[in-house]
């Protein structure tokens, strides 16, 4: 049986699609591949036959019981150099002859992007497309991104989002983020801390707390992966269940939660269920002028509640409550101690 080799123009649009899987391409490698995009019509209808295969490949191996980025990843077999799209930091030019093998069955989309190309309208459009998202002090958040995901940001909270062709990726960079994902063939994911929480159809919530993230899913599941998602498998989450994850390393506590209090903070409700005072004064220093200072010894004390977050005098008269705790109001805040032992 006779082997066709891809044409030249087919391993460029391959080379492309997996630099662009990769997600770590750099500024001028963007418009290196802009600019091999705009060459001809050509250029994209490959381009996009080769992301129709690969997208519909992968629903198919999303189903098989094995670790499919480890398969992608592992070297290929000797002899097997026709096969192997190198990858290399500087993309490889690419005729601007057409195929002598065009793809079949090029979406309608694709047919209308190469139009706009042939007249020079899509030369407006940039990819990936990037954004920044800060929520100040007191001042939650809610974004609908590109992709129809609506994100709950916390106060004191900051993300970066970058959508490209064949992916969706969120930096988390401090604080706290609830996200209802948009319906979308290409995968979502966001990165904290160093883990990555891949989505696969869902609602869930990631925390970056003093010690450790915790993710917790409300709908749908997720996947949490440590070493920025090159690592192992750290959590298989569904519904109503929570992980929290040590920074120092990454050990895994899994818990069954409510799932309505995943998300009562988005209603402006702080519920804590077995956490340690200092991360609850946290979520209450993020809304409110009137800030809880904890000495280290009362810091870790475990606590249980659901308060609302505006309600700081509420929060004095729960904490006057714990017998092992002692408040103080100053100048500049509440300060929670250690109760002192009484003598012997």
């Amino acid at each position: 049986m006779r082997v066709e080799h891809p044409t030249a123009l087919t391993q460029a649009a391959a080379h492309w699609h997996a630099l662009q899987r990769e997600g770590d391409l750099s500024p001028s490698q963007q418009r290196a591949f802009m600019q091999w995009l705009l060459v001809s019509p050509d250029h994209l209808r490959e381009y996009m036959a080769i992301s129709e295969v690969a997208s519909a490949l992968g629903d198919a191996l999303r189903t098989l019981p094995v670790d499919v980025d480890a398969l992608l990843q592992a070297p290929a077999p000797a002899g097997n150099v026709h096969n192997v799209v190198r990858l290399s930091p500087r993309p490889a030019a690419a005729p601007a002859t057409r195929a002598k093998h065009p793809a079949r069955g090029v979406p309608r989309i694709a047919v209308a992007a190469a139009l706009m190309l042939a007249v020079g309208v899509a030369t407006t459009v940039a990819w990936p497309r990037t954004a920044h998202y800060v929520a100040a002090h007191g001042a939650p958040r809610q974004i609908t991104l590109a992709d129809s995901t609506v994100v709950h940001l916390d106060a004191e909270s900051e993300m970066s989002v970058r959508m490209s062709l064949l992916g969706r990726r969120v930096e988390l960079e401090r604080g706290q983020a609830s996200f209802v994902v948009g319906k979308d063939r290409r995968p979502f994911a966001v990165h904290a801390a160093g883990l990555q929480v891949t989505d696969i159809g869902t609602t869930f919530d990631v925390s970056l707390l003093r010690e450790q993230a915790r993710i917790g899913v409300s709908e749908g599941r997720v996947h949490v992966r440590g070493d920025g998602g090159r690592g192992r498998m750290l959590a298989d989450l569904g519904a109503g269940q929570a992980a929290q994850v040590d920074y120092r390393d990454q050990q895994v506590r899994i818990s069954q939660e409510d799932a309505a209090s995943m998300t009562a903070w988005w209603s402006g409700r702080v519920v804590f269920r077995d956490e340690p005072l200092r991360d609850v004064a946290d979520r209450f220093n993020r809304r409110n002028t009137l800030r809880l200072h904890v000495s280290d010894d009362a810091g870790a004390l475990r606590l249980t509640g659901n308060l609302r977050a505006d309600d700081v005098a509420s929060l004095r008269a729960f904490l006057d409550q714990q017998p092992t705790l002692v408040t103080q109001r100053s100048a500049d805040g509440i300060h929670v101690q250690r109760r002192a032992a009484p003598p012997l």
